[in-house]
């Protein structure tokens, strides 16, 4: 997929969409996955093709999802919380990756006045493109489920903890540490 392919206007539309409103937070993510698409050559994501690890929770995030197909659900949409707005993309097939970096602006903009400014800017003036900092990470492993001896819920195996010899999910578990208050 290249940009010249895309139609963003429409794009845009389904990114609102999705969201349920547009907002510069939005705008953002929109940015960042048109700038990415065209950095490596991306495409929608059918299954993990693509990686997205985001540094923040915001608004941006569902833009990214819409239109590189990255979620949580699918294992290629993963938090690094940092607080930044930042995004890490891969591209698997090329084993390429870049980290964009949404750069400072002014503080004293309004809501509306932000939302135009990142609509109006191009990507390029609004990211710095970074090499990213964390490998990619392996594809989404599926584990083994065990009932949780306590409360019953079925638990992923890796967040299973033994306690007195019964498995627990993470919930029922006390945890031990003799530096806790």
């Amino acid at each position: 997929m290249t940009l010249k392919n895309l139609d963003t206007e429409k794009l845009w539309k389904k990114c609102a969409e999705f969201h349920g409103h547009v907002c510069g937070g939005l705008a953002i993510g929109y940015k960042a996955a048109l700038y990415a698409i065209e950095l490596l050559n991306l495409s929608f994501s059918e299954d993990e093709e693509v990686v997205t690890i985001t540094e923040n929770d915001a608004c941006g995030v569902d833009a990214i999802q819409v239109i590189l197909g990255t979620s949580v659900g699918k294992g290629n949409l993963l938090f690094h919380m940092t607080g930044k707005q930042a995004f890490s993309f891969y591209n698997r097939r090329t084993n390429k990756s870049v980290r964009l970096v949404l750069k400072p602006r002014d503080k004293n903009m309004s809501r509306d006045d932000s939302l135009k400014y990142f609509i109006e800017n191009d990507y390029k003036d609004l990211f710095d493109v970074k090499e990213t900092t964390i490998q990619i990470p392996e594809h989404a492993r599926l584990f083994e489920s065990y009932i949780c001896e306590k409360c019953g819920e079925n638990t992923a195996s890796k967040f299973i903890r033994i306690e007195e010899g019964k498995k627990l999910c993470l919930d029922c578990y006390d945890p031990y540490s003799r530096f806790n208050v």
